[in-house]
C-alpha cells in the first residue's frame, strides 16, 4: 500500500476562520463598532507583546499569544470579557505552551507594572 502525501497551503484565499465569522464577531453582535473593536484588539496585541518581552519571553511565546488571544475574540465577546485578563492568560498559556513557563505571580506583576506605566503616561490633561 503506498502511502498519500497530503499537503497543507495556507494563504489568504484558504483562510482558517470562514468569512462569516471574520465578518460578524459577538463583539460587533453586542453593539461595539468595528473601528472600536480593531482598537481594542491591537491594544491587546500590544500589551501582550509588552509583558511578553518584560518576561522575558521568546518571540514565538508572544506570537502564540496574541493568535490565541485573536481567536478568543471571535468566538467571545470584547464586551462581555477583560480584553487585560484575556491577554494575561493568553500570555500565560502560549508560554506553557511554548515550554516557556512563568510562574502565574510573575504575569500578574508584570501586567500589573504595564498598566500602571500606560495609566501614568497616557493620562489626559
Amino acid at each position: 500500500m503506498g502511502e498519500e502525501k497530503v499537503k497543507a497551503v495556507l494563504s489568504l484565499d484558504n483562510c482558517i476562520l470562514p468569512d462569516e465569522k471574520i465578518k460578524s464577531t459577538p463583539s460587533k453582535a453586542d453593539g461595539l463598532s468595528v473601528d472600536d473593536e480593531v482598537d481594542i484588539r491591537i491594544l491587546g496585541c500590544d500589551f501582550i507583546q509588552s509583558g511578553g518581552i518584560l518576561l522575558e519571553l521568546p518571540q514565538v511565546a508572544m506570537a502564540t499569544a496574541q493568535i490565541l488571544f485573536q481567536r478568543f475574540f471571535y468566538s467571545k465577546s470584547l464586551v462581555k470579557h477583560s480584553y487585560e485578563h484575556v491577554a494575561m492568560s493568553c500570555l500565560f498559556l502560549a508560554a506553557k505552551i511554548e515550554e516557556s513557563p512563568r510562574r502565574v505571580r510573575d504575569v500578574i506583576n508584570v501586567f500589573h507594572h504595564i498598566k500602571q506605566f500606560w495609566n501614568e503616561n497616557c493620562s489626559l490633561p
